[in-house]
């Protein structure tokens, strides 16, 4: 679904990027795990079209995407969600997801003069399908609810919300779990995992929660210092000592020998 070669991203003198190449295959659940700092949102960030690359190639499904914008990614099915949630907060929980899908009728003067019998049809089908969105999530109760007054948790909820209410090809989930409760984080999980096998969604997982990623993902990519360091199930990056070196620590070491 995505390749990535030797894409390097520099701010000045900081290489956050520093020549990173991986690949997320069609249909997986990608973790992208390693220490603040490792290049990890940088490279998100490039893959979605928020920076352009200093150098090197993106590519989805065989096309080369490097650079393009996210409004031009978002009509591919590639969709990003952010560690800090970025709602409309004065407007309810389904307002917000009708805001999504583009090109409604009622964005322009016009249609709002002469086709006004057409945006109300639109809006009928894109409250109906937020509403089955919520369901989804388990979150309907909160279809009223202002989306500022929703917690930390329900909040990456209404964000994975979003990328359901268009045709997402492959979402980009950064610390999805950040601030987030165990009851809605296993919440969040069970509804990643329905996405992927239910209709057939491809995500990258940025977190540090060990636990959610070994729960999820397989393969898990580590990154250091702006490059790959290693790939494999998340048995095989517990146990590699370049990982432990670089990130995991001896504690979790000690953790995996002792289980």
């Amino acid at each position: 679904m995505i390749v990535v070669e030797d894409v390097h991203k520099h701010f000045g003198g900081f290489h956050a990027v520093d020549g990173a190449s991986l690949e997320i295959a069609e249909g997986s659940i990608t973790g992208l795990i390693g220490p603040n700092g490792a290049g990890k949102t940088t490279l998100f960030n490039v893959i979605a079209g928020n920076l352009k690359p200093t150098s090197g190639r993106v590519t989805m499904a065989g096309e080369d995407i490097t650079g393009l914008p996210p409004h031009a990614l978002f009509h591919k099915g590639l969709l990003r969600t952010f560690q800090i949630a970025h709602e409309f907060s004065s407007m309810s929980v389904r307002e917000n997801l009708m805001m999504v899908p583009g090109q409604q009728s009622g964005e322009t003067i016009w249609n709002a003069w002469v086709g006004r019998r057409r945006i109300a049809e639109e809006e009928r089908a894109l409250s109906q399908k937020a509403d089955e969105v919520l369901e989804f999530l388990t979150i309907d109760h909160l279809a009223g609810e202002r989306a500022g007054n929703l917690s930390g948790g329900q909040k990456k909820l209404l964000e994975l919300g979003r990328t359901m209410m268009v045709d997402a090809r492959i979402v980009f989930l950064d610390e999805v779990g950040a601030g987030v409760n165990r009851t809605l984080l296993n919440t969040i999980a069970d509804a990643i995992v329905r996405l992927n096998r239910e209709r057939g969604y491809t995500f990258c997982v940025i977190e540090h929660d060990m636990d959610f990623i070994g729960r999820l993902c397989d393969p898990v990519i580590v990154m250091a210092e702006g490059k790959v360091l290693a790939e494999g199930t998340i048995d095989e990056i517990k146990a590699d000592e370049q990982v432990i070196e670089a990130y995991l620590g001896t504690g979790l070491k000690n953790k995996a020998t002792a289980s």
